[in-house]
């Protein structure tokens, strides 16, 4: 993870154009057909069929956006990352072209009242030109710009969830800012010069959730100063580094890489997470500058600067109400702390960016312009690192559709609560336990956090071509063992309840149950059974989650699993019978929900908007 978001120091050259790698521009001219040879390879295997014809799927149907992305700072050459009018081609010129004006593509009937949520970065949206008829050396060129890595830096225990009755499971993505000064660039933004060779830490992390439904979303911060559990980590180098559970969070960057937070987060949750994507300062930047800026709000004018009893203060200095950042403006709204008050305000702040971002986005008519899009991906793949089963166009765009239907409305940002940490040494924090369990249990179970979220669900309709599901083999026959998983770093285990529910599977005909002397900490009760068993062993192992009150969704297959294993988790540590949490919709802890719509500013660093 090494590389520079920045190409070279010094004054750079344009933004290579789609047409100096193979667009061609006449499929968006009245009547053109669509083009062939390598252009027509690429547009067929860069993303699934949407039934929109090539030459036009640069429309609003890849909506998606992003966290955050890469140019230069104000007052920098930014050549064609600077924002482009809706009317302009990739070159600047006027908005017609050989061949009369350009075609714009239809927008699909209806999508006005579809609200479409274009997050996850441009990236996922705009990257649709690998198959809007760019030519394949374009393609190939975003492709080239992306930088990955490994999803994770060490072993979580986490499962993937199990699919809904329609196949689908929850999308968890973990978005990640970086404070690396590795390159010029990024400390001419962030100040540190010595710090080139620091390891860098992780500045923001959110967790991204998109419900199986595709309903719903969600964003979750945890304050980068926050104490929790840091799992075994290996980097890319291969050095690792022993688990610890006295250091705070944004630190699991610095002990094996983005891989690593991932792994932290999913030992944290027990939840899986599908990806991560990182951005550094310079990406914050360019990608602000090329959306074109982003409305933030303040109650009074605010100068984030360096006090008698505070330093580093982020430089932001803006007049009260609202104001659209962009540039480096934009990072320094994205890091004040002090003059929001604490880092939990300071999550509050990065949401509402967020929430502005993509309300901008909504606005903008950048999708059905080819030349707007393709500045736009430009800047993108150039900003974003990403896990490396991602780190395509193709994937990027598939990933993107998976999204489409997640409405504006439905979603809901949140920051888990957390008190001050024992000693508190440079302001540490500390997770509230029953908040964060409350936060995690929601997420795990796939409930909506916002109060919209309580509409039944469609049931699917059954198909000819459907498996008779398997039966369950006789209670009697089946070898079940019982594992204690209720201990935690915040508790310890309870005593005998492996026994006790060894023996309470037994009283229930499944004499074969025994109980293991080893301990396996989960957050959630989980009946775990081997991969290779397929439907013989689903239908077992639900036919001893029923026998306990275990919802289906506790049923597993894993490939480690070498028999029926039930694994009692922190969730159930008492009762024979399991009592699931009734938690319903929107019914997040208090101090949580930290939608704002304007942001107060701590009264020492008011700004009269005079001096």
């Amino acid at each position: 993870m090494g590389q520079s978001s920045v190409r070279r120091e010094g004054p750079r050259k344009r933004d290579p154009h789609a047409r100096d790698f193979g667009w061609d521009e006449t499929l968006y001219e009245e009547g053109a057909a669509p083009a062939a040879g390598p252009d027509a390879g690429a547009a067929q295997d860069a993303g699934p069929r949407t039934g929109v014809p090539r030459s036009r799927r640069a429309d609003g149907g890849a909506e998606a956006g992003p966290a955050a992305g890469a140019t230069a700072p104000e007052g920098h050459d930014g050549g064609d990352a600077a924002p482009r009018t809706s009317g302009a081609g990739a070159g600047g010129g006027s908005g017609h072209r050989r061949g009369g004006p350009r075609r714009r593509a239809r927008k699909p009937a209806g999508s006005g009242k579809r609200r479409i949520l274009r997050w996850v970065s441009i990236a996922l949206s705009v990257l649709i030109l690998g198959t809007a008829g760019a030519g394949y050396l374009y393609y190939q060129h975003l492709n080239n710009n992306l930088r990955g890595g490994s999803r994770a830096g060490g072993d979580s225990g986490v499962k993937k969830a199990t699919p809904n009755a329609l196949g689908d499971t929850p999308i968890n993505i973990l978005m990640i800012g970086s404070d690396s000064r590795a390159d010029a660039k990024n400390v001419a933004l962030g100040g540190g010069k010595n710090e080139r060779d620091r390891k860098p830490l992780a500045d923001v992390q959110m967790l991204f959730h998109v419900s199986a439904d595709r309903k719903n979303a969600s964003i979750i911060s945890v304050p980068r100063d926050t104490v929790v559990p840091i799992p075994k980590c290996t980097d890319t180098d291969g050095k690792t580094y022993p688990a610890t559970t006295d250091r705070p969070i944004n630190e699991s960057l610095s002990r094996g890489g983005p891989g690593c937070t991932l792994t932290t987060w999913e030992k944290l949750t027990g939840v899986y997470i599908d990806h991560w994507m990182m951005i550094d300062f310079a990406g914050v930047v360019a990608m602000a500058d090329e959306i074109g800026g982003v409305p933030v709000c303040v109650k009074t004018g605010v100068w984030d600067r360096s006090t008698a009893s505070q330093h580093g203060g982020s430089g932001l200095k803006l007049p009260k109400g609202t104001t659209e950042v962009k540039g480096e403006q934009a990072l320094q709204w994205l890091r004040t702390r002090h003059a929001f008050g604490s880092d939990q305000n300071r999550a509050k702040a990065q949401h509402m960016y967020m929430n502005g971002m993509m309300k901008k986005l909504q606005e903008q008519d950048a999708w059905s312009d080819t030349g707007r899009l393709t500045g736009l991906a430009e800047t993108a793949t150039s900003a974003l690192f990403v896990s490396d089963e991602i780190k395509s166009v193709k994937k990027l765009f598939d990933l993107s559709m998976q999204m489409k239907n997640v409405k504006l409305d439905r979603l809901t940002t949140a920051t888990v609560p957390t008190t001050e940490y024992p000693g508190n040494p440079k302001a540490w924090l500390q997770l509230v336990p029953s908040a964060a369990d409350k936060m995690w249990s929601m997420l795990r179970d796939d409930v909506a956090l916002d109060k919209n979220g309580g509409e039944a669900k469609p049931k699917p309709k059954p198909t000819a071509s459907a498996k008779p599901a398997a039966t369950a083999e006789s209670p009697g026959s089946l070898a079940v063992t019982v594992v204690n998983g209720t201990g935690s770093d915040q508790q310890a285990a309870v005593p005998g309840r492996a026994g006790t529910l060894s023996k309470e599977l037994r009283g229930k005909g499944f004499t074969r149950a025994d109980h293991s002397q080893q301990a396996q900490p989960r957050k959630d009760t989980a009946v775990l059974y081997p991969k290779d068993a397929g439907d013989q062993g689903k239908a077992n192992a639900l036919s001893v989650a029923h026998a306990l009150g275990l919802p289906d969704s506790a049923v597993h297959a894993d490939a480690k699993a070498e028999a029926l294993t039930l694994v009692v988790g922190a969730d159930w540590r008492e009762g024979e019978t399991y009592k699931k949490p009734q938690v319903a919709a929107g019914d997040l802890p208090e101090g949580a929900d930290d939608k704002t719509s304007c942001m107060d500013v701590y009264s020492v660093y008011a700004w009269n908007g005079k001096s």
